[in-house]
C-alpha cells in the first residue's frame, strides 16, 4: 500500500510535515477521545469527512501518509460494506500531512441533508462509531 495515494478531510488548518494522531478529541458523535485517525484513499470519502466533521471551518482534504500500519475502518467495511469499497482505514499511529487537495467538490445540499438526517438517526438509536 505504500504506492497508494491516501487522504484525510478535516476542518482543522494544518500544513505539510504536521501530524494528525489519535488521542484528540474526536470530530464526530460525541466527540469522545479518538483511538484512531481515519484515511481513505477515495476523494468521496474524503470529502466526506471534511463536509461532516465539526467546526466552523471550512472543509479541507489532505494528501497524508501513515507512519505506521492500517487497518480497514470497521465503520465502513465488514457488517456495512463488506469488501471496504470507500477504500476507508484506520490507524493507531499519527498521519503525516505531504500535501492539500485545494480543488474538490463538495456534496449537493440534498446529499448533506440526507447524511446528516441518518446520521441524526444512528446518534438517537444510541450508535456511535465503531472504536474496538
Amino acid at each position: 500500500m505504500s504506492s497508494q495515494r491516501f487522504y484525510h478531510g478535516t476542518k482543522a488548518d494544518l500544513k505539510p510535515g504536521d501530524l494528525i494522531a489519535p488521542g484528540y478529541s474526536s470530530n464526530y458523535g460525541t466527540r469522545k477521545k479518538a483511538a484512531y485517525v481515519y484515511l481513505t484513499a477515495t476523494l468521496d470519502a474524503a470529502t466526506w469527512g471534511a463536509e461532516l466533521s465539526v467546526g466552523e471551518s471550512p472543509g479541507r482534504i489532505y494528501i497524508v501518509e501513515p507512519t505506521g500500519p492500517i487497518e480497514d475502518d470497521p465503520n465502513l467495511t465488514d457488517k456495512r460494506f463488506p469488501g471496504n469499497p470507500t477504500k476507508s482505514y484506520r490507524s493507531r499511529d499519527p498521519l503525516r500531512v505531504t500535501g492539500e487537495v485545494t480543488e474538490w467538490k463538495g456534496h449537493s445540499a440534498e446529499e448533506l441533508k440526507a447524511m446528516r438526517d441518518g446520521l441524526e438517526r444512528l446518534r438517537q438509536l444510541g450508535i456511535e462509531a465503531i472504536e474496538d
